[in-house]
């Protein structure tokens, strides 16, 4: 039904195919979309990329989420696109990178102890394979970053409580864009990859206090690269 989407902005062409499905008809009112897992198989992208184009859908009055039931195709009639935390902060401009290192700092190493804490065997295999993918992508800048985001994802789902999921998808964009500047400053990939198998290790031995400092120690790292990124990524 969809095509495989290549580009650094995977999610808008997920949400341009999923427009086009409802304007020929494919998709109607009330329809449910394929489970996030599904989707991303279907359109070849990460469920990362999968979780920001159903909230941009959202945004759009095109779909709405019911927590165990799924995600359905809504009135397609013109509606006011809602204020994303993410455009807000850029609204700081430079002030932005300094706005979510503090979030990061002050929520992260909490998601960390407590998906040590829940994580099932699904997690940790998310967890896992995201690792993977980062180890075999070094020199491919979008599929590192896309499974550096499925690993936060990952976390904050085992963390298990929705609220957590929703801030977190709130600010995708901006985590990608943090991510992207990180990548171009040199040794930034393999530091951040030395702390996600730090992280992962400790929520493997359900070590939350170990998850919390390791994810602490992550938050470090992600601040001093930021700083070092190129002017206009900051």
């Amino acid at each position: 039904m969809y095509k495989i989407v290549r580009t650094s902005r995977l999610y808008e062409q997920i949400v341009q195919q999923v427009e086009e499905s409802v304007r020929k008809g494919v998709l109607k009112t009330g329809d449910k979309l394929p489970a996030e897992r599904e989707m991303a198989e279907q359109f070849g992208v990460s469920r990362t990329a999968v979780r920001e184009a159903v909230k941009a859908l959202r945004e759009k009055g095109l779909v709405e989420a019911y927590p165990g039931r799924g995600t359905f195709i809504m009135d397609a009639s013109p509606n006011t696109m809602r204020l994303s935390l993410d455009r807000m902060m850029k609204t700081g401009q430079g002030e932005g990178s300094t706005y979510l290192a503090e979030f990061r700092e002050m929520m992260e190493p909490e998601i960390a102890a407590m998906a040590a804490a829940r994580a099932d065997t699904e997690d940790l295999a998310a967890m896992r394979e995201s690792v993977a993918v980062m180890d075999g992508a070094k020199g491919d800048p979008e599929a590192f970053i896309e499974a550096d985001l499925d690993f936060h994802l990952a976390l904050a789902e085992a963390a298990a409580n929705p609220i957590i999921l929703s801030l977190i998808d709130s600010i995708v964009g901006l985590l990608r864009e943090q991510r992207m500047g990180i990548f171009q400053v040199e040794g930034g990939p393999e530091r951040g990859q030395y702390h996600h198998k730090r992280i992962l290790e400790a929520v493997e031995h359900r070590d939350a206090a170990g998850a919390r400092e390791a994810m602490k120690a992550h938050m470090r790292q992600v601040r001093e690269d930021s700083r070092k990124m190129p002017s206009s990524q900051n």
